[in-house]
C-alpha cells in the first residue's frame, strides 16, 4: 500500500474500487497541467521568425531559447521525481505549477534574448516537477483495474500537445505579439493551482532517511551533459570537441551516479530495479518507440518541406494524423481493452510492430506516392503508439514500488527525452551520410546543397539523393523499433513466467 502523510491517511480508502472517489476529475486537472508543459515544447517553434525580428536574436540565441528549457527539464526529472516522493506529490505539483506560471510571465515580458533564455530555464524547473508529479499522482489515485486506462489518457495529452502546439502558436501570433504565446499559460496555471489545492490528495513516502543530495547533483549534471551533447551534435558535428567533451563528462558523471547509488544507504534511484526483467523490457521498448517516432517525425517534416514543397505550418498540419490517431484510439479505450486480453508482452510487441510498419510505409510509399503514402504510415504509426506507450508506461510504473512513484515517473520521462534525442541524432546521421554519399556534395543539408547546384538537372539529382537518404534512415528506424519491440516482449514474457509460480509479493507483481 502507498505510504502517505500522517495528516491525510490513505486518499484511496474511501473509494469502493480502491481508487480515489474523484479520480477522474483529478485526472482532468492533471492532464490540463501536463498539456500546458507539452504545448510549450512545440509552440515556440512557430515564433522563431518573430523572436529573430523583434528581439534581434541570433541563431545561437534561438537555439538557447529552445534548448534551455529542454536541458533544465531533462536534467532535473529524476531529482524532481525523488523530491515528489519525499516531500509530497501534491506539494511538488503545486510548486511546479507556480514555477511554470512565473517563468511564463517572465518569458512573456522579456525584453532581451538573455532574459527570455533565463525565463525558459525557470520554466524548465517547473516543467520537470509537473512531468514527474502528474504521472506519480495518476499511479496513486487509480487502482490496478483502471490504471492502464488512466495512463492511456495521460499519455494521449502528449500527442494532443504535439498536434495542437503549432496551431495554437500560429493563431496567437496572427492576432497578438510573440509574448502572448507564454502568457496564455497563466490562466491555465492559475486554474491548475486552485483545482490541485481543492482536489488532489497529498501523498508521500514517509521515510526517515536523509535526502540523497550527492545523487541528485550527479544525476542532474550527468543528464544535462548528455542531453546537451545530443542537442549540439547536429549543429557542431558529432566528432567536435564540444560534443565529445559533453558526452564524456555526462557518461562519466552518470557512471559515478550509478556507483554512488549502489553504495549509499539511502539512494534516490535503487539500481536494483534494473535486475527486474519486466522493468528492463519496458525501458528498452520506451526508448526505441521514442527513438523511432521522434526521429521519423524530424525527418518527415524535412521531407514535406524540402522534397514536397509544403510551407512549415502546412507541413506541421500534415503530421497531425499521427497524433490524432493516438488521441482517438486512447480516448476510445482500445488499448486498455486489448491489454488484459493480449497481455503486456503481446500488446507491446503488436504496438511496436505497427510503429515499425508505419515507418516502413512512410519510407517506401512516401517518396513514390507523395503525401498519400505518408498518410497511411502516419495512421499506422499512431495506432502502434496508442497500443504500446501506455502499456510500457504502466509496465515501468508497475515494476517500481508505489512509494517510489515519483522516481518511476522521472525514469519514464528521462527515457522519453533520451529516446527523442537519440532518434534525431542517429536517424539524422544516417540521412546525412546517405545523402552526401549519393549526391557527392560536402554540404550536410539540402538547402545548402541546392544553393550550390549547377542547373535544374543537378538540383533534381540532389533532391533525389535527399529522398533516398530519407528512405534509408526511415527503414533503419523501422528495424530498430521492431527489434526493440521483440526484445521488450521477450524480456517481459520471461519476467511474467518467472513470477508465475506462486510469487505472491514483489514489486513486479503489480499489474
Amino acid at each position: 500500500m502507498t505510504a502517505t502523510t500522517a495528516e491525510n491517511p490513505d486518499p484511496m480508502a474511501a473509494a469502493p474500487t480502491g481508487g480515489h472517489p474523484q479520480r477522474w476529475l483529478i485526472l482532468g486537472v492533471i492532464c490540463l497541467a501536463q498539456l500546458t508543459v507539452l504545448l510549450d515544447n512545440t509552440v515556440l517553434n512557430v515564433a522563431i521568425p518573430s523572436l529573430t525580428r523583434e528581439l534581434d536574436a541570433s541563431t545561437a540565441d534561438i537555439q538557447w531559447m529552445i534548448n534551455a528549457y529542454a536541458l533544465v527539464q531533462s536534467g532535473l526529472l529524476l531529482t524532481a521525481g525523488n523530491a515528489a516522493d519525499r516531500y509530497g506529490r501534491k506539494r511538488m505539483l503545486l510548486s511546479g505549477l507556480a514555477l511554470f506560471g512565473l517563468g511564463s510571465l517572465a518569458a512573456g515580458l522579456a525584453q532581451s534574448s538573455a532574459q527570455l533564455i533565463a525565463a525558459r530555464a525557470g520554466m524548465g524547473v517547473g516543467g520537470a516537477l509537473l512531468m514527474t508529479t502528474t504521472l506519480a499522482v495518476v499511479v496513486q489515485i487509480f487502482d490496478d483495474t483502471e490504471r492502464v486506462k488512466a495512463i492511456a489518457i495521460w499519455s494521449t495529452v502528449s500527442s494532443l500537445g504535439f498536434a495542437t502546439g503549432p496551431l495554437i502558436g500560429g493563431f496567437v501570433l496572427d492576432h497578438f505579439w510573440w509574448g502572448a504565446i507564454f502568457l496564455i499559460n497563466l490562466p491555465v496555471a492559475a486554474l491548475g493551482l486552485v483545482a490541485v489545492t481543492a482536489l488532489v490528495p497529498e501523498s508521500r513516502h514517509k521515510q526517515g532517511d536523509r535526502p540523497d543530495l550527492l545523487g541528485a547533483l550527479l544525476s542532474t549534471v550527468g543528464m544535462t551533459a548528455i542531453v546537451y551533447a545530443i542537442i549540439s551534435g547536429p549543429d557542431h558535428g558529432w566528432t567536435s570537441v564540444q560534443v565529445l567533451a559533453s558526452a564524456s563528462i555526462g557518461g562519466t558523471v552518470l557512471a559515478g551516479f550509478a556507483l554512488w547509488e549502489l553504495h549509499t544507504p539511502n539512494p534516490m534511484l535503487d539500481m536494483h530495479f534494473f535486475r527486474n526483467q519486466r522493468f528492463v523490457g519496458a525501458v528498452a521498448g520506451a526508448i526505441l518507440v521514442a527513438f523511432g517516432m521522434t526521429g521519423s517525425l524530424f525527418l518527415l517534416t524535412q521531407h514535406l518541406q524540402f522534397v514536397l514543397g509544403y510551407a512549415p505550418l502546412a507541413a506541421g498540419l500534415r503530421t497531425a494524423p499521427l497524433a490524432l490517431t493516438v488521441v482517438v484510439l486512447n480516448l476510445s479505450g482500445v488499448g486498455p481493452r486489448l491489454l488484459p486480453k493480449l497481455g503486456t508482452p503481446r500488446t507491446i510487441a503488436l504496438g511496436m510492430a505497427l510503429v515499425s510498419a508505419g515507418l516502413a510505409s512512410i519510407a517506401l510509399l512516401g517518396g513514390r506516392h507523395g503525401y498519400g503514402g505518408m498518410l497511411l504510415g502516419l495512421v499506422v504509426m499512431g495506432a502502434g503508439v496508442a497500443l504500446s506507450m501506455p502499456a510500457m508506461a504502466n509496465a515501468i510504473m508497475s515494476a517500481i514500488p508505489p512509494e517510489k512513484a515519483g522516481v518511476g515517473a522521472g525514469i519514464n520521462g528521462t527515457l522519453a527525452e533520451f529516446g527523442n534525442g537519440l532518434g534525431v541524432a542517429v536517424l539524422g546521421a544516417v540521412l546525412n551520410a546517405r545523402f552526401t554519399a549519393l549526391a557527392s556534395v560536402t554540404a550536410a543539408s539540402l538547402p545548402a546543397a541546392l544553393a550550390g547546384a549547377e542547373g535544374p538537372a543537378d538540383r533534381a539529382r540532389i533532391a533525389d539523393a535527399f529522398a533516398a537518404g530519407l528512405e534509408t534512415s526511415q527503414l533503419v528506424g523501422a528495424v530498430a523499433v521492431l527489434a526493440g519491440g521483440l526484445l521488450a516482449a521477450l524480456l517481459l514474457r520471461r519476467a511474467e513466467r518467472g513470477m508465475a509460480p506462486g510469487c505472491g509479493g514483489g514489486t513486479a507483481s503489480r499489474a
